[in-house]
């Protein structure tokens, strides 16, 4: 079974940088998509920002111009660029990946999670 190893969060003010890294076993992460999500207290887990095995990119209109997903085939890594951060980015952050769908809906199986919390 894949497993995802997230890290890199922590608190910081508004405005400012944290950049997400999250590694992943198995043999095929080349063919997968890969996307970030975040959970707010009281919300639903949502993805945010996604790229295809083949590098297109995509991202909720909130955090379009502010967060850059990118990957490292030979690293087995996705990391997630997050800038201009604002107090409503709070939430834990979970990466994935897999083959098809990277609806939250079709995954059963998650990593820790790390937290990031914008705050003054």
């Amino acid at each position: 079974q894949v497993q995802f190893v997230e890290s890199g969060g922590g608190l910081v003010q508004p405005g400012g940088s944290l950049t997400l890294s999250c590694v992943v076993s198995g043999s095929s992460f080349n063919s997968y998509n890969v996307g970030w999500y975040r959970q707010a207290p009281r919300a639903q887990r949502a993805l945010v920002a996604a790229m295809t095995s083949g590098g297109t990119t995509s991202y909720v209109d909130s955090v379009k111009g502010r967060f850059t997903i990118s990957r490292d085939n030979a690293k087995k890594t996705v990391y997630l660029q997050m800038n201009a951060l604002k107090v409503e980015d709070t939430a834990v952050y979970y990466c994935h990946a897999r083959v098809g769908s990277l609806s939250p809906q079709a995954i059963t199986s998650w990593g820790q999670g790390t937290q990031v919390t914008v705050s003054s």
